[in-house]
């Protein structure tokens, strides 16, 4: 039972700090940071970015190797804490609502973001590959999160049974639990498609708010606007594609967000519906976590694209996914019979 509690507390701190890498991740990118070091997983050889003068032409490429390395500290300190919390699922294996696989599944996935982090830079910041590694990193956070909510609802018995905190009415939530799935479905997608946005520099493409371009829907090219592979050896620091295939990548990740938004609405107003205080508070968590990722997003196009407002857009998609993730964890009973 010690194990347990053990593992409770890791998927907290794993999630708090991976929090913190995805932060970090995207401030990285926005900051132009990503090839700082342009060796893994060092910094010109070292642990870290001192003793290299001769490597730096600037103090901002100093700063930029430092803002490169403190991201690739924190993502370590997520893999160490995903072994801890992998051992401890093994020693309490035959514990209720401790999954081994899950565990495993967790572990491979931050070893895989490694890898991808690694490729990030030798591969000189690949589309493909960082938004893989943006989803993955969001992924990540979305496990421990989960993780941590499961284990914690575990201790709150009702009626003989555990179920999560406060869902009193679980046989009248299957309506709000298909649109809350849904959404975290369609947010990922999201996800995704701002990453693809971000790694292919897309983001000014559409310098006005709520058309693009003067347009409702303005002329784009789609042909080489998703083209995942493009070979090796192109740096794509700076983006390679026309402003035609940025205006499409921009557009998308726009409709993309309409659809994604609607959704969580959806799950949002069903999960109103008389099904207890956990499911409600859950839903005005995603409602207020949608309001500031919209308004991030309306001001960042407004005030042209600051670093700050950006950063903070990576922050607010990050805990839009937080919130998503405790609704649906709120809308689904741990039936564990004692």
């Amino acid at each position: 039972m010690r194990e347990v509690v053990w593992i409770r507390r890791f998927a907290l701190l794993g999630a708090v700090i991976a929090l913190g890498v995805v932060v970090l991740g995207g401030y990285t990118r926005l900051s132009n940071s990503g090839l700082g070091c342009p060796d893994w997983p060092g910094c010109f050889g070292h642990i870290a970015p001192t003793g290299n003068a001769e490597h730096y032409a600037s103090d901002a490429d100093v700063r930029k190797a430092w803002v490169e390395m403190v991201h690739r500290y924190f993502a370590s300190s997520i893999g160490i804490i995903c072994i801890l919390i992998a051992a401890f699922s093994i020693r309490a294996r035959r514990e209720p609502g401790v999954s081994v696989t899950y565990a495993l599944v967790l572990l491979a996935l931050v070893v895989f973001q490694g890898i991808l982090g690694m490729l990030t830079v030798t591969w000189l910041l690949k589309p493909l590959i960082v938004t893989g590694h943006l989803v993955g990193g969001l992924t990540t956070f979305a496990m421990l999160w989960w993780l941590w909510l499961s284990k914690r609802a575990e201790n709150k018995p009702v009626n003989g049974y555990t179920v999560l905190a406060g869902n009193r009415l679980v046989e009248n939530g299957g309506r709000a639990r298909l649109w809350a799935g849904l959404a975290l479905a369609a947010l990922a997608i999201q996800v995704g498609l701002g990453g693809w946005t971000s790694s292919n520099y897309a983001a000014l493409a559409c310098p006005d708010v709520p058309k693009c371009q003067d347009q409702w829907i303005p002329a784009a090219d789609y042909e080489n606007a998703f083209v995942l592979w493009r070979g090796l050896g192109i740096n794509y620091a700076g983006g390679v594609l026309d402003h035609p295939a940025r205006v499409a990548i921009h557009f998308t990740h726009r409709v993309g967000a309409v659809v994604a938004g609607t959704l969580l609405l959806l799950a949002v107003f069903f999960a109103l519906r008389g099904l207890g205080p956990g499911p409600r508070w859950a839903a005005l968590a995603v409602l207020a976590a949608l309001a500031a990722q919209v308004s991030i997003g309306v001001f960042m196009v407004l005030r042209a694209f600051p670093l700050e407002l950006a950063a903070a857009h990576n922050a607010g998609a990050a805990l839009l996914v937080a919130a998503a993730v405790l609704l649906n964890r709120k809308l689904r009973p741990i039936a564990d019979f004692r």
